[in-house]
């Protein structure tokens, strides 16, 4: 952490302080566009790989100096605008952008912004995560630093490992936030696209005692309505099926091998979450390396980044490891 502080000081030297100059771009990577609001400089860029672009996203603060850099990776069926739900203080990019982080986003191959594919199959994890070596490289020439902080959710946690494991001297610490450690069930994938809905886009939001409806003491109603709306905007009617294949196996198919990761890993999740195979994450923290964390956090679920009473339980956590100098 204090070598990526030293060498943004130099490159902040060299390029005069100037926050909002159009960036220049490598042999993969359009022009970056640039926007300021609520006190947060927005920019984005399109990352190519495999003739195929890649969006990109980076929020930070206008107000104060950037510390660190992260790299949120989204999971299964919908893209990175997950972590930035603009509702009051709900949106995990702006939260990690007010404590002083480069907050990056990006959207697998055929998801959100990203170019559209014919074959929904082709993004599935391994191809993912190479979609994250690619913008994370792109990332570590721009800013000039040697590696970063990466956070995957959901599908987004057997990506984001993968990529830990083959490239960890890109990574400084992991966090596995809701980890699918294990295949969800033998099912087969058929059709190459997922069949997007408003239901399904909500499904990971916790139901009342009955099952008839949400229960909005756990997740603000307006969240819901705003996440969904985005769902719809941003990932429309279909998303790929690849990385589904992948996760809807037999339980006994080990998604995420922490005895293969080698930098310090967050394990993070809510003990009602349904995708958790409990044993597997509480039995992770002894495979994983020295400054590891396993955080289980009660009553919360799949989507606790946008729960009431765990939101900010959650973040909090995290920051804290992420600062954590050990």
């Amino acid at each position: 952490m204090k070598n990526r502080r030293i060498a943004r000081f130099f490159a902040a030297m060299l390029s005069c302080g100037l926050m909002m100059t159009t960036l220049s771009v490598s042999a993969t990577a359009d022009e970056t566009e640039a926007d300021l609001k609520d006190g947060f400089v927005r920019e984005s860029l399109e990352v190519e790989r495999e003739d195929i672009s890649l969006h990109v996203d980076v929020t930070y603060s206008a107000d104060s100096e950037v510390e660190d850099e992260i790299l949120l990776v989204h999971g299964l069926t919908y893209s990175s605008h997950e972590f930035d739900v603009d509702y009051e203080d709900y949106s995990l990019v702006e939260y990690l952008a007010g404590q002083g982080y480069k907050v990056w986003r990006m959207d697998i191959a055929g998801y959100g912004q990203s170019e559209e594919l014919e074959d929904g199959f082709l993004p599935d994890s391994a191809y993912a995560s190479e979609d994250i070596h690619a913008v994370v490289t792109e990332i570590l020439d721009r800013e000039k630093i040697d590696s970063i902080d990466v956070l995957g959710w959901s599908w987004g946690t057997v990506t984001s490992s993968l990529f830990a494991e083959k490239y960890p001297d890109q990574v400084d610490k992991l966090v596995l936030y809701a980890p699918i450690m294990s295949g969800l069930g033998d099912i087969e994938v058929t059709d190459a696209f997922n069949h997007n809905s408003w239901v399904h886009a909500a499904s990971d939001f916790q139901m009342n005692a009955d099952g008839t409806d949400y229960d909005y003491s756990i997740t603000d109603p307006n969240v819901v309505e705003i996440f969904c709306s985005n769902c719809w905007k941003y990932d429309k009617d279909h998303s790929p099926n690849g990385g589904r294949r992948d996760l809807l196996t037999d339980p006994e198919n080990i998604l995420i091998d922490p005895s293969k990761i080698t930098v310090p890993t967050l394990v993070i999740c809510g003990s009602a979450d349904p995708y958790m195979n409990m044993p597997l994450v509480e039995q992770s923290i002894d495979s994983l390396p020295e400054g590891s964390e396993l955080i289980i956090i009660e009553g919360a679920a799949h989507a606790m980044m946008m729960e009431i009473p765990y939101y900010r339980v959650f973040r909090e956590d995290v920051l804290s490891f992420l600062e954590d100098a050990a």
